[in-house]
């Protein structure tokens, strides 16, 4: 009686070149293919030196700090700030930042004075 060949299937192993492949070039076409809109982008115009010719009103100046905000040294809320500032119509607003306050807060002041219109604003150094 011939003997019996036990053949049994060997496992082949799978190789991660191909898939690894399909991958970065599925990630490359994503990448490539998509657009990168800028939401929530705050315009901050820089006040240069130049020949323009000053406001007739007097500058706003703005402190951000970290126990507050202050309009012209008198303590103020976010919501009265801009109340006092649509009152005033328009000028040069002079904002310093406290020291502590960090890139939340200065976004959120961005944020706030965006919508004025008529106002120009000058970032200054930090406050002592």
């Amino acid at each position: 009686m011939p003997e019996r060949l036990d053949l049994t299937p060997r496992r082949r192993r799978l190789s991660m070149t191909s898939l690894i492949d399909v991958i970065f070039l599925l990630l490359l076409f994503f990448m490539l293919s998509s657009t990168f809109a800028r939401q929530g982008e705050l315009p901050l115009d820089l006040a240069m030196g130049g020949a323009a010719t000053p406001p007739d009103t007097p500058p706003a100046f703005i402190q951000l700090r970290q126990d507050g905000l202050r309009l012209d040294a008198t303590e103020t809320t976010p919501e009265a700030l801009r109340s006092e500032l649509q009152a005033r119509g328009e000028g040069v607003l002079l904002l310093t930042l406290g020291e502590g306050v960090g890139a939340q807060g200065f976004a959120e002041i961005l944020h706030l004075l965006q919508g004025l219109s008529g106002w120009r604003l000058a970032v200054l150094g930090a406050a002592p």
